[in-house]
């Protein structure tokens, strides 16, 4: 009987790997261009708001006006967006124009998709937290409080994606953008980024499930004030 030959059987799978290859290639530059749409529209817009705030009003969001502390929330709280909307009025009672978000109201979260498809939820909140500096000798540092703006929920390409943009290079340890459990460290050494796309939602180690939703992490943007 009548069957393929080598040659058209060869001639299939490579078409096969050719098509998945495409595939592949599309995903990445999808989920990129979101990467980048988060990094532009939403980290970026928020910084920039920040920004205008302090230049507005002459004191950090949530600070005493009367009593300036220089610190986010001078009561030592985490200032975030919650049922009195606190944040957005905030910046709002400022006459800054706020950032594009999830939606009317939600402007302090963004829904993007991670790399199974599957729907994740950035938010923005600001905080004043211990920060680790240089020290008075080489290779020593020392905590010192500093403003930073806290984004919850990121997934860890896209934390590496925002740490690679915004300090040139993907290191948790160092820069303007970290992880948020060694912001603080003091040790010398570069560190890795906790977690990675083959972790499930709420795991530590990898289980390479396409249909789980990626877990996430949580990262420090020290702002300019």
């Amino acid at each position: 009987m009548a069957g393929f030959t080598i040659l058209e059987m060869a001639i299939v799978l490579v078409v096969i790997g050719l098509i998945i290859g495409a595939v592949t290639i599309g995903q990445d530059v999808y989920r990129n261009a979101q990467y980048q749409r988060i990094n532009s529209t939403f980290v970026q817009s928020w910084q920039i708001a920040y920004d205008a705030y302090t230049q507005n009003t002459g004191i950090v969001p949530g600070d005493d006006a009367t009593a300036p502390s220089g610190k986010i929330n001078s009561d030592g709280s985490e200032l975030c967006n919650g049922p009195s909307n606190a944040m957005l009025n905030a910046f709002l009672a400022a006459g800054i124009e706020l950032p594009e978000g999830r939606a009317e109201g939600q402007n302090d979260r963004y829904v993007y998709e991670d790399a199974n498809g599957n729907p994740q939820e950035v938010r923005v909140c600001f905080d004043a937290v211990n920060w680790a500096v240089p020290g008075a000798s080489v290779g020593s540092y020392v905590a010192r409080e500093r403003n930073v703006m806290v984004l919850k929920n990121l997934t860890p390409s896209l934390a590496r994606y925002l740490d690679a943009g915004i300090d040139g290079k993907a290191d948790a340890r160092f820069g303007r953008f970290r992880e948020d459990s060694i912001a603080d460290s003091t040790q010398p050494d570069s560190v890795e980024w906790s977690l990675d796309d083959r972790m499930a939602y709420g795991a530590t180690t990898a289980t390479s499930r396409d249909e789980d939703q990626i877990a996430v992490v949580s990262a420090y943007y020290l702002m300019n004030r």
